[in-house]
C-alpha cells in the first residue's frame, strides 16, 4: 500500500529526526546547491530545503510522525489518516 506524507515545510526546522527514525529509508532531507543544482546532505542556515518521500518504500508505521519534535508531519494512505501530528 502506498502512503502519502504531508509536511508543513514552513514550520519544519530541518532537524533530520524523521529521516533518521525511518526504518525503511523512505525519507531524504537535503538542500540544493544554487550553482550546480546538486544535492547537499547538510542543512544550511538551520533549515533543509527539500524533503523527498518515497511512498513505495513507506511502511506506514508513523515513526517519522512521532520523531518530529515540531509536529509538522502527517501520514495518510488511501484517503485515511494513519497518524497525524499533534496541533498545539
Amino acid at each position: 500500500m502506498a502512503f502519502a506524507l504531508h509536511v508543513n515545510i514552513e514550520r519544519c526546522t530541518g532537524c533530520n529526526n524523521c529521516v533518521v527514525a525511518c526504518p525503511v529509508d523512505a525519507l531524504e532531507l537535503y538542500t540544493l546547491d544554487p550553482v550546480t543544482n546538486e544535492k547537499i546532505y547538510k542543512v544550511k542556515h538551520g533549515k533543509a530545503m527539500v524533503l523527498d518521500f518515497n511512498s513505495e518504500l513507506c511502511a506506514g508505521c508513523g515513526v517519522c510522525v512521532e520523531a518530529c519534535p515540531h509536529d509538522v508531519i502527517r501520514l495518510s494512505g488511501r484517503g485515511a489518516v494513519v497518524s497525524e501530528a499533534r496541533v498545539g
